[in-house]
């Protein structure tokens, strides 16, 4: 693959010596006169406050890529996962629903599907903290810029963060009346309208008002129903009023609420077109095919609509379910910056509130095994302050900043996740298909034929007096339907507060010193209750669990049986009620030692230590026994044994250590920024799904050598008794490149080598507890979403055409290094390399009073997974090749967005 990625660098050689994407150049106001742009600027000239100050961009001795507001619109971006396209080493993802984004850099993240876990990756939106990723999925409105901060981040901003930060800044208020409007037409019947104004109401007083509101239909296809998933349905609306009653204070106000009723979000099985090591796993003859299409009546093609093509996006939804949610997503903040007379004051006040809701036919497939209801979801209510000092002292030597935060948030989720009306038919069906294949009879109760009950319930058969036993617990497993969690609630607050400060020493004209220094204390408080419908499990499970020595059915121990108990699928966990605390606080700092040997080079190294919370794991699949000692992840569900329970859920905080060397260069028309860097986290929070729970695990390495113990299969194997070191280093090289080389030509290039892996010899936490086997395939091999090689690029063109007529021409693109998209690294979740390239042509005034554009997205109709995973429940029993890991199981994707195009209408005015 390598060799592939590294001939497609050569192909988008056009735009500038590669494919790449829009950094930092500088964005040039509506109203420039053709004067102003006839002059050639320094695409590196852009304001940041990523040190909470504002500097230049080529001033600032960190990592840091700056996205003007004019990149944003030309590539095309409405919401933060666009960011991918200019912004080498960031990657944005979503999965089973848009609250369960997740944002990486430099290969680093944290899977969203779980909200009991923080993102590594922290986003604000004006100054505010959005506590997980999804919460920043809506569309963005009209953006000043984006900064993408890498490494570590805790001693500015209110949050901290362990891997890096996505600072969103929004276009504020003017004191001169302007405003805009945009129409966007396109495929899939997308319609977009945006519109923004604002002006001055007295000589202190201005206000802004910007909404918008875009439809458009799914590009997944229920090819039963002609129902559409992952379809847009959406709206935002932003108010905000600036005050400046002198010139030493200024006051911004903003509320903004965003509602979307959208169908999200479907998956196709994984075949060989999708995933080439999948190959082989679903035929028409294959055991599972065989079970699915038996238990629904439909044929193989019926059942699997895209089993070679799988990104026709053909899917078959299980009759009466549906991907239907709704999410609304509102507050309110205020930012006061008052002068105080040598002394410069910051606070930001903030509400928000955010409520998702989303049904899901969970089994992807058109059998009704597993299904969300529609009152399954997340709320989070979020109270944050921030307060900051800053000022000079010593002549001048000291730029000093002090600070503090304080945040508390409210967390609720709802799991009504339930079998469906053919699960108990189709867990019996695996049984006897797999080991019982002559009396296979999916249309029978237990799916074993009348001869099968005769035979198999014979005293003097093959399974003697028990037999009768085992088809008894068949026939009650056939009857586990429209059971399950009705709801399960977990409920957590948590209390977070912090003291920074963050100060830049000028040692001499050429050379700054930066110490930064943060203390953060955060306490999480647990609540837990469930009701639960399923009062057939304990009784199928008595009657079956005494077969599982069969070798036939021995695969399906851990598997289709213990499935519909794991995790105490049954009405006795009702009488089981959750309460936990966890309180934990932590020092983390930062040192940067910077020079300035010419006006246009800096020169800089640093060391930054940064901290993530533990917290709880919510989700109830987490409750199995973590004993070796246990035959099978199933113990009797009782309030004695909540201790097991509590421990399971429960996860430690992630730390890092980073160290990075870099040097930014910046003169007229040009800039180039190199970085290079090594980072080592420590109990790493992995989150990832085996096809039958959720596993969150903290991550570290061995010193010792382990002897394969946690690279086998036993829960047992691979404890670590000597010293444990970080379990996930990151180590690389980030280039960024900018210019204008002549007037009306902009050029971008950036490249980011990240080799983000697992240490050899992994354990499962600090005390050095033996990894799950489920992640045996971690040790020394690439993070998931982690590709060594990224490249991006832009071009932009934008000539005058006379008669007051200005063109535009814009090109960007993407270029990945395959990766693997699954969190426990199976073969079949691999991604090979590919480039999704975005391009722009358009005509405007000279004013931008109006401009009408033509735009692709993925214009060469890259096709790649977003995510891979087991797909839930359904194993077959054969395994294509011995010892193939993950061969005993099948695998559906969450797949890119496919080539869309369209045309704009703007005005400004």
């Amino acid at each position: 693959m390598r060799l592939r990625l590294m001939s497609a660098c050569a192909v988008p050689a056009m735009i500038v010596a590669l494919a790449a994407p829009a950094y930092a150049q500088n964005s040039q106001t509506q109203t420039q006169t053709s004067d102003d742009q006839n002059e050639v600027t320094d695409p590196n000239d852009i304001v940041v406050t990523a040190q909470g100050r504002a500097q230049i961009l080529s001033d600032v001795p960190l990592a840091i890529s700056a996205v003007s507001a004019e990149t944003l619109e030309r590539t095309g971006a409405t919401d933060i996962r666009q960011l991918n396209q200019v912004a080498p080493s960031l990657l944005v993802s979503s999965t089973g629903s848009e609250a369960n984004a997740s944002a990486r850099i430099r290969g680093v993240g944290t899977v969203g599907d779980n909200p009991g876990l923080e993102s590594s990756v922290a986003t604000f939106i004006d100054g505010v903290y959005r506590s997980r990723t999804g919460l920043g999925l809506n569309d963005l409105g009209e953006i000043e810029r984006v900064e993408v901060l890498r490494g570590p981040q805790g001693t500015l901003f209110g949050r901290n963060a362990s891997a890096g930060l996505l600072n969103i800044v929004t276009k504020q208020p003017q004191f001169e009346f302007g405003g805009m409007a945009e129409a966007t037409y396109g495929n899939y019947d997308y319609l977009r309208f945006q519109g923004a104004v604002t002006g001055p109401v007295t000589e202190q007083l201005a206000l802004r008002l910007d909404g918008l509101y875009a439809k458009r239909d799914g590009y997944y296809k229920d090819v039963n129903t002609g129902y559409d998933v992952n379809n847009r349905d959406r709206y935002l609306i932003r108010a905000q009023a600036l005050y400046q009653p002198n010139a030493d204070i200024s006051v911004r106000l903003i509320a903004d609420y965003s509602h979307r009723k959208e169908d999200c979000c479907g998956a196709v099985y994984a075949t060989a077109d999708v995933s080439p090591a999948n190959r082989g796993l679903i035929t028409p003859t294959s055991s599972v095919a065989t079970v699915l299409t038996g238990i629904t009546g439909t044929t193989f093609a019926q059942y699997f609509p895209a089993a070679n093509d799988g990104y026709s996006r053909r899917i078959a939804v299980s009759p009466n379910r549906s991907y239907a949610g709704t999410t609304k997503d509102y507050g309110f903040s205020g930012q006061v910056d008052w002068n105080l007379g040598g002394v410069d004051m910051t606070s930001i006040t903030a509400y928000r509130k955010y409520t998702s809701y989303q049904a899901a036919d969970a089994d992807y497939g058109l059998a009704d095994i597993l299904y969300f209801g529609p009152d399954s979801g997340r709320e989070f209510k979020t109270f944050s302050q921030e307060l900051r000092f800053q000022g000079k002292a010593f002549g001048d030597r000291l730029d000093w900043l002090v600070g503090g935060y304080y945040a508390h948030e409210d967390l609720t989720t709802k799991a009504q996740l339930k079998f469906g009306s053919q699960y108990g038919r189709f867990a019996s069906c695996r049984i006897v298909y797999g080991s019982f294949n002559p009396f296979y009879s999916p249309s029978q109760v237990g799916c074993l034929s009348p001869t099968g009950v005769a035979f198999l319930s014979n005293p003097a058969g093959p399974l003697g007096a028990a037999g009768a036993a085992m088809v008894g617990g068949l026939q009650r497993l056939d009857t586990v339907r429209d059971v399950g969690d009705d709801t399960a609630n977990f409920d957590q607050t948590s209390d977070n507060f912090a003291f920074f400060t963050h100060n830049i020493i000028h040692l001499t004209k050429t050379i700054d010193l930066t110490l930064g220094l943060r203390y953060t204390n955060e306490t999480k408080k647990l609540g837990a209750d469930f009701r639960n419908t399923n009062t057939i499990c304990p009784a199928q499970q008595a009657a079956l669990l005494p077969f599982m020595g069969i070798p036939s059915l021995a695969p399906l121990a851990g598997g289709i049986i213990t499935l519909s108990c794991q995790g105490g699928s049954s009405s006795a966990l009702n009488a089981l009620t959750l309460d936990d605390e966890r309180k934990e606080d932590r020092f983390t700092g930062t040192a940067v030692l910077s020079w300035k040997p010419i006006d246009d080079l800096l020169i800089y190294g640093s060391y930054s230590r940064g901290y993530k919370a533990g917290g709880f794991n919510l989700d109830r699949s987490a409750f199995k026994n973590p004993s070796a000692t246990q035959p099978l992840p199933i113990f009797p569900i009782s309030a004695a044994n909540a201790g097991y329970y509590s421990d399971v859920l429960q996860f430690d905080e992630e730390t890092v250590n980073a160290y990075e060397i870099g040097a930014k260069y910046s003169t007229r028309g040009f800039n180039l920024n190199l970085a290079l860097f090594r980072q080592e986290f420590s109990n790493f929070q992995l989150n990832t799904f085996n096809g039958t729970v959720y596993l969150v695990q903290n991550i570290n390495g061995c010193a010792d050598n382990l002897n394969g113990g946690d690279r086998d299969t036993s829960a047992a194997t691979g404890a670590c008794t000597g010293k444990i070191k970080p379990g996930v280093v990151s180590k690389g090289i980030e280039i960024e490149m900018g210019m204008t080389p002549v007037r009306d030509i902009h050029a971008n290039f950036g490249m980011t080598y990240a080799d983000t892996r697992y240490a050899n010899n992994l354990v499962g936490s600090r005390s050095g507890a033996p990894l799950d086997p489920a992640l045996r395939l971690l040790p020394g091999d690439n993070m998931s979403n982690a590709p060594q090689f990224v490249v991006t690029s832009s071009l932009a063109w934008t000539p005058s055409i006379g008669r007051g007529l200005r063109g535009l021409a814009y090109i960007d693109a993407r270029l990945s290094d395959d990766y693997n998209t699954g969190s426990d690294l199976f073969p079949q979740k691999e991604q090979d390399s590919f480039v999704v390239v975005n391009g722009r042509i358009g005509i405007s005034s000279e004013n931008q009073l109006w401009s009408l554009e033509v735009w692709g997205q993925n214009l060469t109709k890259a096709n790649y997974m977003q995510v891979g995973f087991s797909s839930p429940f359904q194993a077959v029993s054969t395994t294509p090749t011995a010892g193939y890991p993950g061969g005993s199981q099948i695998f559906s994707s969450f797949l890119s967005e496919p080539r869309t195009y369209g045309v704009t209408l703007r005005s400004r005015f």
